[in-house]
């Protein structure tokens, strides 16, 4: 849940920069130069903060790696955001070590917007980095995709880890789902007694008013949670889930075409700077927040610009326009507030699992759901055996 920020508090040197008030920065252009120039590899994008003691994100990707990439698509078992990266199969692929291997986002590079120094890249390991892959690698696949021999059958350790986890967030999301109506009182005239704890009765009243209350106080955070999370583990889960959104595609269904630019305008066309791109972007999108300018390789495609709010309570998702990359202007725009409401929730699932939906706000929510839920198990154990004495 705080991986972001474990990883920026344990680097800041990364992620801050400082210089003079009135210091000029770079172009976008001449730091796209400098960082292609240091990586020998081509710049897929750049990200522009909108706080100006933040440092610039590139991100590079070898040609194959974007052509696997594209490939590949948007998996199930994809990694959360910022987590450990997908990881090349191994030989035979049937549970032998997933060594690592190139992310297939690329690498991110950040780079001071002053100098054009890089600070460094996600790609570099140190103490906590290791930590948090480690600590992904438990919650997603039970550390089992770091065991070389399978441990059933043919069956990959990395997906019987999956299973295993998805099971067991099934299992949570039920209890979460009996637990409310247990909880409900059955007579409405004593709600009141299923939100408070009283603690001057004896300890198996508290106990249990522990986790009455506090368990309906997250229940709604909990579920949202264990409802999300099979589809990482589970095919079924993630067809069923996008069929009630009703979002769901099949494979072979046919890809909506992309936004192109005026590619015949292209040798009259003036030169078009990042910096139009921005103008334009901003136009469209009046509002402070972080810009991701993705750079298109095919001279056809349009420049596709994210934003995303900045602000304790700003939300996850992002923005989007598409832009002439020989003009500057105005394909198309994709507000997400406008989208209907299925899809708006079908593309925040990560964000509802993760708790990031709303930023920094949301999760703290989501960790203090976390903690309650740590101790359901405990309360609830002690229930059942008071109940058993009887």
């Amino acid at each position: 849940m705080f991986n972001t920020e474990i990883r920026e508090l344990s680097s800041p040197e990364l992620y801050k920069v400082s210089h003079a008030a009135d210091a000029e920065r770079l172009s976008a252009e001449e730091l796209i130069a400098a960082v292609g120039r240091e990586t020998g590899v081509k710049v897929i994008s750049i990200k522009i903060p909108a706080d100006p003691e933040r440092s610039y994100v590139l991100t590079v990707r070898k040609e194959e790696e974007s052509k696997a990439g594209e490939k590949k698509g948007e998996k199930g078992d994809e990694a959360v955001k910022g987590s450990v990266p997908e990881r090349a199969k191994g030989k035979a692929g049937a549970g032998a070590a997933e060594k690592p291997g190139p992310p297939s986002r690329g690498v991110q590079y950040m780079v001071d917007p002053h100098s054009g120094k890089i600070l460094g890249s996600s790609a570099d390991k140190n103490a906590v980095s290791e930590f948090m892959q480690v600590m992904f690698s438990l919650y997603r696949w039970l550390l089992l995709d770091r065991i070389e021999e399978p441990l059933l059958g043919e069956l990959p350790n990395r997906k019987l880890g999956s299973y295993i986890s998805g099971t067991a967030t099934l299992l949570f999301t039920l209890g979460v789902i009996t637990g409310f109506i247990i909880w409900f009182p059955q007579k409405i005239r004593n709600w009141k007694q299923g939100l408070k704890i009283k603690w001057n009765a004896n300890w198996k009243r508290v106990n249990h008013d522990i986790h009455n209350s506090l368990g309906f106080y997250s229940c709604i955070f909990l579920f949202l949670m264990g409802i999300s999370g099979p589809q990482w583990s589970f095919e079924w889960y993630r067809t069923g889930l996008r069929k009630s959104l009703g979002t769901y595609q099949s494979e072979d269904a046919p890809k909506p075409e992309s936004p192109k630019s005026n590619i015949t305008a292209k040798n009259g066309a003036k030169s078009v700077l990042l910096t139009d791109y921005i103008k334009s972007a901003n136009n469209v999108l009046d509002y402070q927040g972080d810009l991701t300018i993705s750079i298109p390789a095919d001279p056809a495609d349009a420049v596709l610009v994210n934003k995303t709010k900045t602000g304790f309570f700003a939300p996850v998702a992002a923005d989007k326009v598409y832009l002439d990359q020989y003009s500057s202007a105005l394909i198309k725009s994709e507000i997400f507030s406008e989208k209907p409401f299925n899809e708006r929730v079908s593309s925040s699932i990560k964000a509802l699992h993760v708790g990031d939906v709303y930023g920094k706000f949301s999760k703290i929510i989501y960790f203090l759901a976390c903690l309650i839920a740590t101790s359901l198990p405990v309360t609830g154990t002690l229930i059942w055996i008071n109940k058993m004495k009887k």
